[in-house]
C-alpha cells in the first residue's frame, strides 16, 4: 500500500507518522507556539530529527467552535510557511490541512504534496476535481457541518455503519473525479460524542474493508483528557495508548503533536506483527 507524495513513493505496509504543524493562534493545544517563522523552523527540525515522515500544516484551526478565518489570511500563513520549510528543508513532505479548493491549488503549486480535508470535500464543491487535477495524495475525514457547528450534530443510527457509508460514498466521489490515492480518517472529535469516538475507535477494523489507508488523529484530545481527568498537556501518555491500540487495528498513518513517542509506538507494534 503506497502513496504518491510529489514523485516520492511513501510505503504504507509500516506505518507512518505525520507531525501536527498549527500556524494558527488558537489551536486547542499548541496555538500560538508555532505562529512565527524561527519558532515553525526549530518545531520542524525537531519532528524530523524524531522521524516524523510528513508534516501538516494548518492555518484554520478546526477546534470545536473555532473562529471563522477567511480565505485570504489562510492562503497568507500558508504561502510564508511553505516557503519557508521548503528552503529549510529541501526534501520534507508537507501536508496541508485544509478544506478549500483554492487553497490546496495555492499550496500545492507551492510545494505541498498532499491535501488533508477535514470534510472529504463537502465544504467546498471544487475540492475533489483540484485535488484531481493537482494529483495529490487526499486524506478526507468525516465530520458533519462546520467547526463552528458539529458538535450540536451527533445524532447516528449506527455510527460506525453511518461512517463506513459516508466514506463509501466519498470516496467513490473521489475515484471518479480520477483521485488515485485516497486515505480515510474516521474524524475522531468531530460531531462525535465521547462514547461515539470510543465506539469508533473499538471497531477501527471494519474500515479496512473500504481497501484505502486508515488516518487516525487522536493526539491530546478530549476523548483523552475528559476521561483521565486530566488537560491537553497532560494526555501525552493517554495518547499513546490509543495511538497504540489504533494501530493494532489498522492505522497507517498517526497524526500527532508529539512525534517520537509515536514513532515508538510504531515500532513496538511492528514488532509484534
Amino acid at each position: 500500500m503506497n502513496i504518491n507524495c510529489n514523485g516520492n513513493l511513501i510505503d504504507l505496509s509500516i506505518p507512518k507518522v505525520m507531525g501536527i504543524l498549527n500556524v494558527t493562534p488558537n489551536s486547542f493545544y499548541d496555538g500560538g507556539k508555532h505562529n512565527e517563522i524561527n519558532a515553525i523552523i526549530r518545531q520542524v527540525d525537531k519532528m524530523l530529527a524524531e522521524g516524523a515522515d510528513i508534516i501538516d500544516v494548518g492555518a484554520y484551526s478546526s477546534k470545536p467552535s473555532a473562529e471563522f478565518v477567511s480565505e485570504q489570511t489562510e492562503i497568507d500563513r500558508l504561502k510564508a510557511v511553505i516557503k519557508e520549510l521548503l528552503n529549510t528543508f529541501p526534501s520534507v513532505i508537507l501536508s496541508v490541512d485544509t478544506f478549500r479548493a483554492n487553497v490546496a491549488k495555492i499550496a500545492v503549486d507551492h510545494g505541498a504534496a498532499l491535501i488533508n480535508d477535514i470534510s472529504a470535500g463537502l465544504l467546498d464543491d471544487a475540492m475533489l476535481p483540484t485535488v484531481a487535477e493537482l494529483k495529490v495524495p487526499y486524506v478526507m475525514m468525516h465530520m458533519r457541518g462546520t467547526p463552528q457547528t458539529m458538535q450540536t450534530l451527533t445524532s447516528y443510527d449506527d455510527i460506525v455503519k453511518d461512517l463506513v457509508f459516508y466514506f463509501s460514498e466519498r470516496i467513490r466521489a473521489a475515484r471518479s473525479f480520477g483521485i488515485s490515492d485516497v486515505i480515510i480518517d474516521p474524524g475522531f472529535g468531530f460531531a462525535k460524542t465521547l462514547e461515539q469516538n470510543y465506539e469508533v475507535l473499538n471497531k477501527l477494523e471494519y474500515f479496512s474493508f473500504l481497501e484505502v489507508p486508515l488516518l487516525v488523529g487522536i493526539s491530546r484530545k478530549s476523548m483523552i483528557y475528559k476521561v483521565l481527568e486530566n488537560t491537553p498537556q497532560d494526555a501525552l501518555n493517554g495518547t499513546s495508548v490509543l495511538n497504540t491500540i489504533a494501530l493494532q487495528k489498522g492505522a497507517k498513518i498517526l497524526r500527532v503533536h508529539d512525534v517520537k513517542e509515536a514513532v515508538e509506538c510504531v515500532k513496538l507494534v511492528s514488532q509484534l506483527q
